[in-house]
């Protein structure tokens, strides 16, 4: 066998070497090859040996590149066969013939090579690296197909990877690797690549991969961009993109991110970030993989998108290690950090993008991990943080630039943030440890950290997530910890040094008090502590703070503060919530305790620490007590706490019996010690106090305890008695009043020290005395020692009852006295309420009667002193004469002093004050029945049994007579007292029998009230109605109910006051809702009627008075609604009436303030829970709405949207969703409502829909389907009319608004059927979005001082920065093929048919979007936009046109070729068949745009383009000409471009030399001057026989500005020798041309033609010219020097006349030239010496006359210059011969015009000397010419300072020497 195969392979050989030709080896090659190869797998080592030699034999003869190798047959034989060694040799040629095979034959492999590629990994990654590479190289050769073509489409089949995806996703892998690599000789491995990863990109350490000079070396950059797009095509799935798209996207160069954000876009969705095949490459290449080969972390760019997406994944959060690494080295900047991580500085942008992205994982983290996940990593985490923190100082921040600083401050307030946001998530091991160490750090560092205002909001915001953490019940160690914490907090003092190493710079004030009423209960008394001395600073401290401690004392706002206990709700009993109040022994012991701040044993009269808080102590301390003594009460707790508990025990009798009673058995049990006592003694020093800050608060509290305390709890204050006298004398009457009361119940007292009380009396009664001569301050000294005698007199009377009573009765004679003195004669009014609350205090007890007025004083006159001040609305007044009444006996006939009374206080009706009414009411009930009036109950303020009234039977019958009596009468006001009236009475009087059984008859009464239009007399009615109903038993309830039936069905009459559903009830106007005036209670009944039970009407009836009176203090306490509704529920109404529940939540949204107030105290009182009741009928209700939304009532038009509104935005959408398109519908119709309120409720119910929309589309809980619904109604309102285009600027405002809200928070699959029509309504839309006025101020912009284009560039600058646009964009971003190809009409028609600078500059800025960053999917349709946007470039305005013509470069990207050449011959049109100036300079702009903007497409077709360009930069309009110019600049490569584009450019000019117009033949004839002058002076033949008929066309014709161009062009032409320039003919014509142009009469053009005529004749050496220049020159020097106005030339208009004009330049510049050609046109050649002479004779009398005439700089250079070049042909010509003596006398007079020049500038000496120098060499056969020069020279040296000239002169002087 080894010989067999040995002899085989030397057959093959010998054939190989054999061959004598390359074709012959490549057909052996082709053939024996692969099957040699295959025996490198023999057994043999001979046969293996003689392979190998044949191979390198091979080897070197397969070097020429036309040999081609058998690839495909090696390839297939690589893939078939493992052997190594075979697939080493396969690999080898396969590399080297790859580069040798067409594109075509290249491609044909990309299926084998795929094939199958993940399995030949497996066996030899090797091997494998070399395929490939191969895939990256056939890759660049690849044309794919466009993105979702049906190539595209079929493409992965057709690479056999839809079989093979194992395939797919290895090349996807390495692709993606690849996109990480960058060659980097220093390091072994990079971020996101092993070693191994980077050996096998490397080709296993082949140096020369990635260099592209070298043969088979690839551009690294340029091969990933092939591998990306390839990447992108459809040979692959999302899935398999995912990562490799996501290394793309996060790549820096553009040219990669671009590809890989548009495949992320469609990748990300295919996946699941919840799976861990996705999460586990995401960590991993993150972070690295460890060890010496393992990989270093990803770049930050990569980061940062790692962990984006991470923070959308919720399995993220269980990689707790993974996670606590991320953080730990994204926060570390330590120098060994970069061993194992690719780690930024602390400082710059990347860093600043990493942190702010790793805290916006931790908080990711914090807020969906689970429990036990979480609370494993979060202590770690904040270690973390605070290192973080901490290691850049803290508190104080190390040094760093503001800068720094401003970077350092936003980092850190978010690491702040996310510690409080994991210690709450772990509560149990980072903050509830028994020192709270976490807690503690971040009070320090609020009140400590130095960094700024913005790390401020961080800590603040941390201290406020940890809040949650103290919501469940705290140990005790724990909550002392925190006590202890927040009362250091509250004490801290900016400024102070607590010795830990920093100084406090901000207050912790407001933390801790936020801390203690969250985290503390409200039972706990160092919480309230907290609170009061929050108050302590009083007007010093921030408002917050106040507030906030404020809310701390209030029961009602803790508990809807406190997040724990979230069933707190106002109304909810004490008892059922379980809810305690603080002990009021420990708060006493707290506040007023020994060694506390306020003892209450202190001395009473000494100053106060913290006066400013201590009154809210005490008021505070006080409510506690009322609140134990009631604890067993069903009392409620709302938002009005503390004047709800004054009212109950000012009013109820029950609940002030009960808390007395408590008191007076604490007194008992406790004594001295008891807390009565001990509020008693503080309140007692707050009243007395020496700081009167605290003396009202104090005072009122002193007043009612001791009005409710037992005399035994006196005792402890009475001894003080006399220290009230300050307070009694006090400038604030709240304080005389209270003290004075205080005092007359002290005073009274058996206790009282007699002596004290007698000197105390007997100086106020000095005091009195003097009210006639008293003045100022006076006056109220003497108001505050009458009530203090007066209420001392009446409580003693009520104690003794009027017994022992004969020490004071002539003291009590002279009161009376006094005070009828002061009633009679007073002027002041202090002093009369004075005296008349004395009047009524001692009539009250009884001192001041009928009687004795009648025995001792005049009664009739008190009478009616008190009726006169009365009806001045003196309530005080009232209330004396009910007292005087409730003391007189019962006869009430005719001329009586009760009658007389009584009659006085009917008589008040004509006061037309409701609270003065109420008054008489109250004092009519006292004088009724006395002490049985339930108005005396709060009267009674001393410890002893109720006062005997005289005996009454007939008062009260009598009274309610003529009460109901008036209450028919026709006098609005005694109407409108006596339904006041007849209120009182039932309310103070019902419990009577005689009221009782009256009842019926005030129901007639009241009923009749309702048809009135005064709103107090309605309300009133109501109220009374509610009172007679509750108070009346079954059987009243029943047959009112009849009644009210009766009346309204017109069955019975039996009620006086009938009204039907339609009476008017209030006047017009005096409830406006824009229609007329609406009813109250016609709305309450069709309630009622809606349910079916008319005795709700007398429940709500009640609740319907909303007047200010009813709202008030007292209103609340004498008909608060906790009494009339106590038993809301009862008799089962609610369960009875389901309907109810609809119409009732319908009725609390009413437009108007009445029905609204009214109908939700209704729902306040009778549902209980609110919340579970509208969750059962949730579907009663919204079918309600929606079925009177559209009612023929506009105010039930506008509640049912405000109730759909309310209904929405707090119950989850689930509930309303089957409803949402009604809604949507019903709302859009409502907001075409007539009725302008209605259509503003119906806008606010479409801001609430629309809110809804956004945050159920961000939160992702809807249905694509329910979504898509919602959005086809909400989305063409927002953009109707009613919307974006509606006049109304907060309309317009909403509507953006909302829709950048829908656009933003829509999932792509939700917006992607609206956006076609969406994207183009925006567009159009754009315009409606501006300033009305911007267009008529553009008109008019120089009146501004500013130019019309400044102002569209802010528009322009506008439209940019417009949030429309942005949401446009993002709309753009979730486009696929399909609706893009729907978007073309719609846009299309905006562009076309949009007005306003916005809307089309914005049509251009859509179509650029598209162009750059949606190319995939845009391409198809580019050239059909690029033919629109170019219609769009000719709008006037040039902002726009300018933006489209941008828009045009960045559309020829995309477009075919075709399209691209269509749109610059719309340029060339537009440019060279227009007369419009302005379409010239737009042609520019769209070419510019194309090489700017499509550089790569423009030079490809730079052929068909370049040469236009070249023309049109040549224009001589100014701004035509800039932008082709910077094309050129931009696209060619320089002058030698030209040559290139030659012919084409030529050929364009010539057909435009003939050109009409004047413009556009200038032009041509410019392009031919410039392309001669681009050839840089060496004009080849060809060239020059391409140029020549053109330029011969270009210098024909008369003289136009600017022609010399095409002249000097033409010297230069010439002056390049050439066939074309030799040739006899050519020859012939140039010089006719020539001297054509040189005898042009053009004045400007003349000195051009003779300097070209001038070069011409120095160029031309063999030709004569000399006569025909003279010709020429002769007359224009002769001319010259006689004066312009002698010449016979056109001159331009505007030139001046005469001498001025002789001294123009362009004259001056004529005078040089002729004179330069006529010397220069003297040709000593082939002359004689005759002929010479002649000329040159000639040409020096024109010269010498010159240089006599003319003393101008350049005329005499010119002349130099030329004799120089004469001087020199001589010296050619004669070639040292002799010098005939006919030439040595013209020389000789040459010599002299050198002489001219002595007078002349340095530099034109020198131009003498250098021809002198010429001249000296001809002059040595001339002596004369010799002595001339010399003298010359001798002359001339004498006066010369120049050393540069005098060195000339020396020059000249050698030359004759040397001669």
């Amino acid at each position: 066998m080894e010989a067999k195969e040995l002899d085989l392979v030397g057959k093959v050989e010998l054939r190989i070497a054999l061959t004598a030709s390359d074709a012959k080896l490549e057909s052996i090659l082709n053939t024996y090859l692969p099957p040699v190869l295959l025996k490198l797998a023999s057994d043999h080592v001979s046969v293996r040996n003689k392979v190998i030699a044949i191979c390198q034999h091979v080897n070197t003869r397969i070097k020429a590149p036309s040999i081609i190798l058998p690839v495909a047959a090696l390839l297939k034989q690589y893939k078939e066969n493992a052997n190594p060694l075979i697939r080493h040799f396969d690999i080898l040629y396969i590399q080297q013939g790859l580069p040798r095979l067409s594109v075509s034959e290249r491609l044909k492999l990309l299926p084998t090579v795929v094939s199958g590629i993940n399995k030949n990994f497996e066996e030899s990654a090797r091997h494998t690296s070399s395929l490939f590479n191969m895939l990256l190289k056939l890759t660049n050769s690849m044309d794919l197909p466009p993105r979702g073509s049906a190539e595209d489409l079929t493409l992965r089949n057709t690479l056999g990877l839809d079989e093979n995806t194992e395939d797919a996703c290895f090349i996807a892998s390495w692709i993606g690797k690849l996109i990480l690599y960058s060659p980097n000789p220093s390091s072994k491995r990079l971020p996101g690549l092993t070693t191994e990863e980077c050996k096998f990109l490397q080709l296993y350490d082949k140096t020369d991969t990635w260099l592209p000079a070298i043969p088979g070396g690839m551009n690294i950059v340029d091969t990933k961009v092939a591998a990306v797009r390839f990447l992108a095509s459809g040979a692959f799935s999302d899935t398999e993109r995912f990562l490799p798209a996501l290394f793309a996207a996060a790549d820096p160069n553009s040219r990669l991110s671009d590809i890989g954000d548009d495949m992320m876009k469609r990748a990300v969705s295919a996946v699941s970030l919840e799976d861990d095949l996705v999460l586990a490459p995401l960590f991993r290449s993150y972070l690295g993989t460890r060890g010496t080969d393992g990989s270093l972390p990803a770049r930050v760019n990569l980061q940062v998108r790692l962990l984006a997406l991470l923070c959308k994944s919720k399995r993220a959060t269980l990689y707790t290690s993974e996670n606590t690494q991320i953080v730990q080295e994204g926060l570390t900047s330590s120098p060994q950090a970069h061993v194992i991580s690719s780690r930024v500085a602390d400082q710059g942008l990347e860093a600043l993008k990493l942190r702010t992205q790793i805290f916006a994982y931790v908080n990711w983290l914090a807020r969906m991990s689970d429990a036990a996940s979480i609370d494993s990593v979060a202590p770690n985490l904040v270690s973390h943080l605070k290192d973080y923190i901490e290691g850049q100082g803290w508190p104080a921040c190390h040094g760093q630039t503001s800068g720094q600083r401003n970077e350092l401050a936003s980092l850190r307030s978010l690491a702040y943030e996310c510690i409080g946001v994991l210690a709450k998530c772990s509560a149990e091991k980072l903050i509830l440890d028994e020192d709270l160490h976490l807690l503690r750090w971040l009070f320090d560092s609020l009140a400590a950290d130095t960094v700024g205002k913005e790390v401020t909001l961080g800590i603040e915001q941390a201290l406020s997530s940890v809040l949650g953490a103290f919501g469940g019940n705290l140990s005790p160690d724990i909550a002392e910890s925190l006590e202890r914490l927040l009362l250091h907090n509250i004490q801290r003092q900016i400024g102070a040094d607590e010795g830990a190493g920093f100084a406090i710079v901000r207050s912790t004030r407001f933390a801790a008090v936020r801390y203690a009423n969250r985290c503390l209960p409200f039972q706990n008394v160092t919480a309230r502590w907290i609170n009061i001395l929050a108050l302590g600073q009083g007007a010093n401290e921030r408002k917050e703070i106040l507030e906030e401690a404020r809310k701390g004392l209030d029961p009602y706002w803790h508990q809807i503060l406190n997040p724990i206990k979230p069933e707190f709700r106002g109304g909810e009993t004490l008892e059922k919530l379980s809810y305690q109040l603080p002990r009021l022994m420990d708060l006493l012991e707290l506040l007023f305790g020994k060694g506390s701040v306020w003892n209450s044993m202190r001395s009473p009269k000494s100053a106060l620490p913290m006066a400013n808080a201590y009154g809210v102590a005490v008021t505070f301390c006080c409510n506690i007590l009322y609140s134990e003594c009631l604890s067993h009460a069903q009392l409620s707790i709302n938002d009005d706490w503390d004047r709800h508990l004054s009212t109950i025990i000012r009013n109820d009798e029950k609940s002030r019996k009960t808390v007395r009673d408590r008191l007076h058995a604490m007194a008992k049990d406790f004594g001295a010690y008891s807390a009565p006592e001990t509020l008693l003694r503080v309140a007692f020093n707050g009243t007395v106090a020496a700081d009167s800050s605290n003396a009202i608060s104090c005072s009122t509290s002193l007043l009612q305890l001791c009005s409710l305390s037992a005399d035994a709890s006196l005792r402890g204050i009475v001894p003080n008695i006399t220290l009230l006298r300050d307070s009694i004398l006090s400038s604030d009457k709240t304080v005389r009043e209270a003290s004075s009361h205080v005092f007359g119940i002290l005073g009274s007292h058996s206790d009282c020290p007699p002596n004290q009380l007698r000197n105390i009396l007997k100086e106020f009664d000095e005091i009195c005395k003097g009210w006639r001569q008293a003045v100022g301050y006076t006056y109220l000294q003497i108001h505050g020692a009458m009530l203090a005698t007066a209420y001392y007199r009446s409580r003693r009377a009520l104690r003794t009852q009027m017994t022992d009573w004969a020490d004071e009765a002539t003291k009590v004679e002279g009161s009376v006295e006094l005070h009828l003195e002061i009633l009679n004669d007073a002027q002041d009014k202090t002093l009369l309420d004075a005296a008349t609350v004395c009047v009524n205090e001692l009539s009250m007890s009884g001192i001041i009667s009928t009687s004795i007025l009648a025995s001792k004083h005049d009664a009739a006159n008190l009478t009616e002193s008190l009726t006169k001040s009365a009806r001045k609305g003196n309530e005080n007044a009232v209330k004396a004469l009910g007292s005087i009444g409730m003391q007189s006996a019962e006869d009430i006939g005719e001329g009586t002093t009760f009658r007389k009374i009584l009659e006085a206080m009917f008589d008040l009706h004509e006061v037309r004050e409701p609270t003065v009414q109420f008054t008489v009411g109250e004092a009519l009930s006292c004088a009724a029945v006395g002490w049985e009036s339930k108005a005396m109950i709060a009267v009674l303020d001393v410890d002893t049994p109720s006062p005997a009234t005289p005996p009454r039977s007939i008062t009260l019958p009598w009274i309610l007579d003529r009460t109901l009596e008036n209450c028919n009468t026709t006098k609005p006001a005694l109407r409108q007292a006596s339904a006041i009236w007849l209120l009182c009475l039932v309310e103070y009087c019902s419990h009577l029998s005689i009221v009782q059984g009256r009842l019926r008859e005030c129901q007639v009464a009241f009923k009749g009230f309702l048809a009135d239009r005064d709103s107090l007399n309605q309300e009133t009615a109501s109220r009374g109605l509610s009172l007679v109903y509750e108070r009346g038993d079954r059987e009243l309830k029943n047959d009112l109910v009849r009644d009210l039936v009766s009346s309204f069905t017109g069955s019975s009459v039996n009620m006086s006051g009938t009204i039907s559903a339609e009476t008017q009830l209030f006047e017009p106007g005096a409830l406006p809702t824009g229609d007329g005036s609406i009813s109250t209670y016609k709305d309450i009944m069709s309630l009622a009627a809606e349910v079916g039970n008319p005795s709700l009407v007398y429940k709500f009836m009640s609740l319907a008075a909303n007047n200010a009176i009813w709202s008030s203090r007292a209103a609340f306490g004498r008909f608060g609604l906790s009494n009339i509704f106590s038993d809301s529920s009862v008799d089962g109404y609610l369960a009875q009436n389901p309907k109810l529940y609809p119409a009732l939540f319908r009725y609390r949204f009413d437009p108007n303030t009445n029905v609204r107030n009214s109908m939700n105290e209704i729902w306040t009182a009778l549902v209980r829970e609110p919340t579970a009741t509208i969750d059962q009928h949730f579907d009663s209700i919204m079918g309600d709405l929606l079925k009177n939304i559209l009612g023929k009532e506009w105010r039930q038009r506008q509640a049912c949207c405000a109730a759909i509104s309310d209904l929405v935005q707090s119950r989850p959408a689930v509930k309303y969703e089957k409803y949402i398109g009604e809604i949507w519908t019903l709302t859009f119709k409502v907001c075409d409502d007539i009725k302008d309120s209605v259509r503003t409720a119906a806008m606010a119910l479409a801001r609430v829909l629309v809110g809804v929309l956004t945050r159920g589309l961000e939160a992702g809980d809807s249905s694509t389907q329910s979504a898509g619904a919602m959005l086809e109604h909400v989305l063409p309102f927002l953009l109707s009319p009613s919307g974006l285009e509606s006049p109304a600027q907060d309309v317009q405002s909403f509507s953006l608004s909302a829709i950048l809200q829908i656009i933003k928070k829509s999932d792509k699959a939700v917006l992607r059927p609206f956006i076609p029509n969406l994207v183009g309504r925006l567009v159009l839309l754009l315009s409606s979005l501006e300033p009305e006025g911007i267009e008529y101020i553009r008109l008019r912009a120089e009146q501004y001082g500013v130019t019309g284009q400044q102002i569209d560039d802010a528009r322009l600058s506008g439209v940019r920065g417009s949030p429309m646009l942005e949401a446009i964009e993002r709309c753009l971003d979730f486009l696929d093929e399909v609706s893009m190809q729907k978007l073309r009409k719609p846009l299309e028609d905006a562009i076309i048919t949009g007005l306003g600078l916005p809307t089309r500059v914005g049509g251009s800025r859509v179509l650029v979007s598209l162009s750059t960053r949606h190319n995939l999917i845009f391409k198809p349709h580019a050239n059909h936009f690029l033919r629109l946007a170019r219609k769009q470039v000719l709008d006037r305005n040039e902002t726009i046109s300018a933006s489209y013509s941008a828009a045009c470069g960045y559309l020829a990207r995309l477009a075919s070729d075709d399209g691209i050449l269509e749109v610059v011959g719309y340029c060339r049109k537009l440019y060279l068949d227009s007369d419009d100036e302005r379409h010239r300079v737009v042609a520019g702009e769209i070419v510019l745009a194309l090489s700017k903007y499509a550089t790569d497409r423009f030079n490809a077709l730079a052929t068909d383009i370049l040469p236009f360009v070249f023309l049109a930069k040549q224009d001589s309009y100014e701004r035509a000409k800039i932008p082709f110019q910077d094309t050129w600049n931009e696209s060619a490569g320089g002058s030698r471009t030209v040559l290139l584009y030659m012919q084409e450019i030529v050929q364009l000019a010539m057909q435009y030399l003939d050109s009409p117009r004047w413009a556009l033949k200038h032009t041509a004839a410019f392009t031919v001057a410039e392309a001669i002058n681009s050839t840089g002076g060496e004009i080849s033949d060809v060239i020059a026989q391409i140029i020549w008929p053109a330029l011969d066309k270009a210098v024909d014709g008369k003289t136009w500005e600017g022609k010399e161009k095409i002249l000097q062009a033409f010297i230069r032409f010439v002056r390049a020798d050439n066939t074309i320039t030799r040739n006899e003919t050519t020859k012939a014509r140039i010089q006719t041309i020539i001297l054509r142009e040189s005898k042009r009469k053009n004045a400007a053009y003349c000195q051009h033609a003779l300097r070209c005529l001038s070069e011409y004749v120095e160029l031309r050496d063999s030709i004569h010219l000399a006569t025909e220049v003279y010709e020429i020159a002769a007359p224009i020097i002769k001319e010259l020097l006689v004066g312009p106005e002698a010449m016979d030339y056109d001159m331009q208009s505007g030139d001046l006349p005469s001498k001025t004009m002789y001294e123009h330049h362009y004259l001056k510049d004529t005078l040089a030239n002729a004179q330069a050609a006529l010397l220069r046109s003297i040709n000593p050649l082939g002359l004689t010496n005759q002929d010479l002479s002649t000329q040159m004779s000639r040409a020096l009398g024109l010269t010498m006359k010159t240089l006599s005439e003319n003393g101008g700089r350049n005329v005499h250079n010119a002349i130099y210059e030329a004799e120089k070049s004469l001087f020199q042909k001589l010296e050619k010509t004669l070639k040292g011969q002799h010098l005939p003596e006919v030439l040595e006398a013209v020389l000789v007079e040459y010599v002299r015009t050198l002489c001219k020049s002595m007078d002349q500038v340095e530099q034109t000496r020198i131009k003498a000397a250098e021809a002198a120098i010429m001249l000296a060499s001809l002059s040595g056969s001339s002596q004369h010419v010799q002595t001339a020069l010399i003298d010359w020279i001798s002359s001339a040296k004498t006066d010369e300072r120049s050393v540069q000239v005098q060195q000339s002169l020396d020059l000249v002087r050698g030359a004759i020497t040397d001669v």
